[in-house]
């Protein structure tokens, strides 16, 4: 299969909700919701994946021929490369029935396991879909990370004790769905979580913990006191605030703010060079969300190795033309904004 066949087979099993555009960058989808759209005036994506087009590689080839070392170390877990599959809810209605929650986490985390990468998981009402992701991540030796909506204490503990049978390394929050309206309208408190409520379901978890949906220096530095080990600067894909700045913009002053945690970023990476430009401007990894929803579709496990493959390659080719042998070469003069 070439990624074009992919792209072709996927546009069978989403349109209308998703046209798995040759280059994913929100236009088409704008404000479409249900479907990959943006929040408000629909510019969220757009803006996220424009902000690392605005930002250019420095090449130099003057330098010892050498092969690219694109391993990078995961709480103790070895990866291929720095770069993880997003975690996604309700795919059948914003991405076509083809798939319902369980049957979609269960392809990517075992086909990100095969391919040397890991998978964040989706979460939603219904229990069934952590369980699911929970059984897939175990199945696959505990490489995968829960990731898990900001419920009330009560249900967060429901919640983890399911995490807890994946076996899995890291459980993580996606602190930014506090926005979703699902989350918003439910019986018990749930959504946005003060310092020390953060805290304790930090404690509660047991396990090394990542905030996801951190956008301002002040928030690192508050998901930081509250013990977390890792963010994710994310806006949720725009999908649940408008006019957020991009994550490309704000990822240097957070970067810088928090050294001694694990700095993740999302929103518009869509190539092996976006890759290379994140960990420049001081993120250790990066997360792809809609393109990994595009490979499941167009490819199941196939699909999944060969859009990793691709952006993995492109990240090796990038290192080799700019001198950087290891990711830990990779430094802010590689990149010139």
């Amino acid at each position: 299969m070439t990624y074009e066949e992919l792209l072709e087979n996927a546009r069978t099993a989403m349109q209308p909700h998703c046209l798995a555009c040759n280059e994913c960058n929100g236009r088409a989808c704008g404000k479409k919701i249900p479907g990959p759209g943006s929040k408000g005036v629909g510019d969220g994506a757009t803006r996220n994946y424009e902000g690392w087009k605005k930002i250019r590689v420095n090449m130099d080839t003057i330098h010892e021929l050498f092969e690219p070392d694109t391993s990078f170390d995961f709480f103790g877990k070895k990866m291929r490369y720095p770069i993880f599959a997003g975690p996604v809810g309700a795919v059948n209605m914003h991405y076509g029935d083809k798939y319902n929650d369980m049957e979609y986490n269960d392809i990517l985390v075992r086909a990100c396991a095969n391919a040397g990468i890991i998978a964040f998981t989706g979460d939603g009402t219904n229990p069934e879909v952590l369980k699911a992701a929970s059984a897939a991540i175990a199945k696959s030796g505990g490489c995968g990370v829960p990731t898990i909506k900001p419920w009330d204490e009560v249900t967060l503990k429901e919640k983890f004790d399911l995490a807890a049978t994946s076996t899995c390394s890291v459980i993580a929050m996606d602190i930014d769905a506090a926005g979703l309206p699902f989350l918003q309208n439910t019986e018990r408190p749930a959504g946005a979580k003060s310092v020390e409520e953060l805290s304790r379901m930090i404690k509660m978890s047991g396990k090394p913990f990542i905030v996801k949906g951190v956008m301002t220096v002040r928030g690192a530095l508050k998901a930081k006191k509250a013990g977390a080990a890792g963010i994710i600067v994310s806006n949720h894909g725009g999908r649940v605030l408008d006019q957020c700045p991009a994550t490309a913009d704000v990822l240097p002053e957070i970067a810088e703010a928090v050294p001694d945690m694990m700095v993740l970023v999302d929103g518009g990476i869509r190539s092996g060079v976006d890759v290379f430009k994140a960990i420049a401007l001081g993120a250790d990894g990066v997360v792809i969300a809609r393109p990994y929803v595009t490979a499941v579709y167009g490819g199941a496990d196939e699909g999944v190795r060969l859009y990793t493959d691709k952006i993995g390659a492109e990240l090796a080719d990038t290192m080799k033309m700019c001198g950087a042998s290891s990711l830990s070469e990779i430094s802010a003069d590689m990149v010139r904004i």
